[in-house]
């Protein structure tokens, strides 16, 4: 699946993910911890650093992310991505009391 027009920013980023990814895939990354996200790398990293434009270093997504973390490589942003998507979703997990 390829990305219509290319997301600028990070939330725009995580928002491709959303709506890309089914809700199985999406629970599961919600159940991960935060630490276990290293294992998406290969997988989900690669599909972000294929379809989202981070190749390109002159992408908006990629100048974008060099903001918070200058000198990234596409690796690295890729990572960035999947952690606010973690992020995203663990704010949106019922909190048990």
């Amino acid at each position: 699946m390829t990305v219509k027009s290319l997301p600028t920013t990070l939330d725009e980023a995580v928002g491709v993910l959303l709506a890309t990814l089914g809700d199985k895939d999406l629970s599961a990354i919600a159940q991960m911890s935060f630490n276990d996200l290293i294992n998406l790398h290969f997988g989900l990293g690669q599909w972000v650093r294929n379809n989202l434009g981070l190749w390109d270093a002159n992408s908006a997504l990629m100048e974008a992310i060099q903001v918070h973390s200058p000198g990234t490589h596409p690796d690295d942003a890729s990572t960035v991505i999947i952690e606010a998507l973690w992020h995203r979703l663990q704010e949106s997990k019922p909190k048990v009391h």
